[in-house]
């Protein structure tokens, strides 16, 4: 059975991984851009919208890990969108169209049931609605032998680091300061929670460290 992982995990030099008020103009969140370029230029970044050409290096090297090897994903529902409450209709598909860059099973946790969206390349999304612990088991089956990837957000990644169902974890800290959004590590102590880092790779645009369960 293959590993539980984040990957390609944006994050600022004070811990923000997503900015403030989140909507369809800022999918990251104002600001939640700058803690991402170290991806946007990369030859996977490019390629997953259809583009040549893009960066190689170390910032490639971790883009292409963070989308490789990957049998199923878990997002938060903030992540497939920026709806809240009841899904009003069936319109909303995701932010990326009608071929998502997944190709994969994708678990969506949400309070709110939809049916399962099959869509263009691979990817269907499924909503799961009884919480992390039975969206990572439909989650490994779907995956099989390889990872199964929590994609975020940072309530979703929290969640799963605070329950230790994370293996191991690629943070790519960009040398930005937000000073607001969403800290991924308030309230967490991953050093009592079992998790050490093991790696670290420094880019022109990001240092990539990875964290490992112990």
């Amino acid at each position: 059975m293959g590993k539980v992982r984040v990957a390609g995990f944006g994050v600022s030099l004070d811990g923000f991984s997503a900015g403030t008020d989140q909507s369809l103009e800022y999918p990251l969140g104002k600001r939640g851009p700058e803690i991402f370029q170290w991806f946007f230029g990369t030859k996977t970044f490019r390629a997953m919208h259809g583009q040549p050409g893009g960066s190689e290096g170390i910032d490639e090297k971790y883009a292409f890990r963070a989308m490789d090897g990957f049998g199923a994903f878990i997002l938060g529902r903030n992540m497939f969108g920026p709806i809240r409450g009841e899904w009003p209709d069936d319109q909303w598909k995701g932010w990326w169209g009608d071929n998502p860059p997944y190709h994969a099973p994708t678990f969506i946790l949400t309070n709110h049931p939809r049916d399962p969206i099959v869509m263009q390349g691979g990817t269907t999304f499924f909503f799961v609605t009884d919480g992390i612990e039975s969206a990572l088991e439909h989650a490994k089956t779907a995956a099989g032998n390889l990872d199964v990837k929590i994609g975020g957000g940072v309530s979703t990644v929290r969640q799963y680091l605070r329950a230790r169902l994370v293996d191991e974890m690629h943070l790519a800290a960009g040398p930005v300061l937000l000073g607001q959004g969403e800290n991924l590590f308030a309230g967490l102590d991953l050093s009592a929670l079992g998790y050490a880092v093991t790696s670290m790779e420094q880019s022109e645009h990001a240092m990539h460290v990875l964290v490992t369960k112990q």
